[in-house]
């Protein structure tokens, strides 16, 4: 990408920094687009968790920060007195599809801008995007020309989505085709009706009386749908595919009597996808959490899981992606947590309720479907029906990715290890947490009028995750949240490994984003650190000496 496809006549002297990717690989230089008014002698300086490693001199246009080894960092951009005035976040990576940062896009009339959907990629480092409802039909997916109204009526430019395509390969995003595995439209039910999966009334399951549901794995339907995605890869461009699902029959019949275990059928779906399209990246989506047991050991590239009732709760979501790590085998975890809050509620408390939903996926190793388009959140199963991000609420989403790049080995990295039960508590009595001038309770469970700890274990490090809901008078996370209580600042107890004292950092989303050393104190087996208070979200890494190497 050259320097003029970066900068745009007429662009706004806002200042910005932005990635050219949203995934570096080792062997590419990292390169920082600084937008906008950048005054003289401005330094641009890259850190990895916290520690400074190199800068360079910056201006308008591209800066090259050299190559970084695999990992996230932070960047600043900062004026000769050492003010920071622009940050952002950068992650390389050898292999792209160990990260999976997930937007969307849903708009392909012709001729539509692109620029700021590319740049709302490099803002938010999303790695790949869901094209939402871009084919023809469910069941004819590159049947209808190069122009056509899509099942529900919407414009679509064949010509639109593969230029969508190409700007995702420019900032370094697979592009994935959305494709439902057994849904067939009332136009083709007829040519399909023989696989239908049937109620105990007989009736065929369908959604909405719009889309009738066959079973994925029947020999001739399984072979039109692997047809058709492979046909779509080769006059489309897709790197790959979402596979939808709607959670429902899990048990059903075939029109032939023959019973059908719908989570082994959905297999037996990835299964064939991936002899098809054997260098494709598949995500598929486990409505619900059903079949995470079943479908993550599945030859895809995500544990991938939308969650409806019962999951309401920020415990739900926790428990929900524990279970999914858990399967995934190493596989990224991302759950779509669709924020209905911002239809009925002010952006400040709905942005709010957003913050606890990151707070709670990212601590626990997951990610969030929301963002996609150039200024869009997802408020609905139906990604047409989107909102558009109040400037707060796009503030609030830019500087929380930043933070979920920066510190990826600290959230998401494979091989973390939830350690609260071992080592919290009383009866442990190795790390822990008070906030006595308060006397405000902490606890390894979600609940209101609370500070949620979490302990992980990440190599030799220990991370503790402090989630402050004191004031809420609930832990619902699509509802909204009054403001936090200040629970004034925490006295970290840490049972000590050795004679040299431990060292903390700490960082916040909203406060300090770049992790800052805490001082430390000794007093016999134990050393004690005071933290500053926590907003919503706070991460403290606990390292077990001074002289622990990077």
């Amino acid at each position: 990408m050259s320097e003029s496809e970066l900068i745009e006549p007429g662009m706004a002297e806002r200042l910005e920094l932005l990635p050219a990717r949203t995934l570096f690989p080792p062997e590419q230089p990292v390169l920082i687009e600084v937008r906008g008014g950048c005054p003289p002698g401005a330094v641009l300086t890259v850190s990895h968790l916290g520690e400074r490693l190199t800068g360079c001199k910056a201006g308008r246009g591209l800066a090259d920060v050299g190559r970084l080894p695999a990992g996230g960092y932070g960047v600043e951009l900062s004026d000769r007195d050492g003010s920071v005035l622009a940050r952002t976040a950068v992650q390389v990576a050898a292999d792209p599809r160990s990260v999976l940062r997930y937007g969307f896009v849903v708009d392909y009339r012709p001729d539509r801008d692109l620029a700021a959907v590319t740049d709302n990629l490099r803002r938010l480092h999303l790695t790949a995007v869901q094209f939402y409802d871009w084919a023809y039909r469910h069941a004819d997916l590159v049947g209808g020309g190069e122009l056509y109204d899509d099942a529900l009526g919407q414009p679509v430019s064949l010509g639109t989505v593969r230029s969508l395509i190409e700007a995702c390969h420019e900032v370094g995003s697979s592009a994935l085709g959305y494709a439902a595995v057994y849904a067939v439209g009332r136009r083709e039910w007829a040519e399909w009706e023989h696989d239908a999966l049937l109620t105990p009334s007989g009736a065929p399951y369908a959604l909405a009386d719009f889309l009738f549901i066959v079973d994925p794995a029947a020999a001739d339907w399984i072979g039109h749908l692997a047809g058709d995605l492979s046909a779509s890869v080769a006059e489309v461009g897709f790197d790959g595919f979402h596979l939808d699902q709607y959670g429902y029959p899990k048990r059903a019949q075939r029109a032939d009597g023959t019973a059908v275990d719908v989570a082994r059928s959905f297999v037996t779906t990835i299964e064939r996808v991936r002899e098809a399209l054997p260098g494709s990246r598949l995500v598929f989506n486990n409505v619900n959490d059903f079949p995470t047991w079943a479908a993550a050991a599945a030859p895809q590239d995500a544990v991938y899981i939308e969650v409806w009732p019962p999951h309401v709760g920020l415990e739900h979501l926790a428990q929900v992606v524990t279970r999914a790590r858990a399967e995934a085998a190493g596989k990224p975890v991302v759950i779509a947590a669709y924020q209905h809050v911002y239809d009925s509620a002010p952006a400040e408390s709905a942005d709010r309720a957003t913050a606890l939903t990151m707070a709670t996926l990212y601590s626990h190793g997951g990610t969030h479907l929301l963002c996609g388009e150039a200024d869009r959140i997802l408020i609905d199963p139906y990604y047409v029906r989107n909102h558009t991000a109040e400037p707060s609420t796009a503030a609030l989403l830019r500087r929380w990715y930043d933070f979920l790049v920066e510190h990826d080995e600290l959230l998401t990295a494979p091989g973390i290890t939830d350690v609260t039960g071992s080592y919290a508590g009383s009866y442990n009595d190795d790390i822990d947490v008070s906030y006595t001038q308060t006397q405000t309770p902490v606890g390894h469970l979600a609940a209101p009028g609370t500070v949620w700890r979490r302990i992980t274990q990440a190599g030799d490090r220990h991370v503790m995750h402090l989630i402050n809901l004191a004031g809420q008078g609930d832990t619902l996370w699509d509802a909204p949240r009054d403001v936090p209580t200040d629970v004034g600042a925490g006295t970290l107890k840490i049972r000590r490994a050795g004679s040299a004292p431990p060292r903390v950092r700490v960082a916040d989303p909203d406060r300090h984003p770049r992790l800052i050393d805490v001082e430390v104190t000794l007093d016999g087996d134990f050393a004690h650190a005071r933290l500053p208070a926590p907003h919503l979200w706070q991460l403290v890494l606990i390292d077990p000496s001074r002289n622990t190497h990077l």
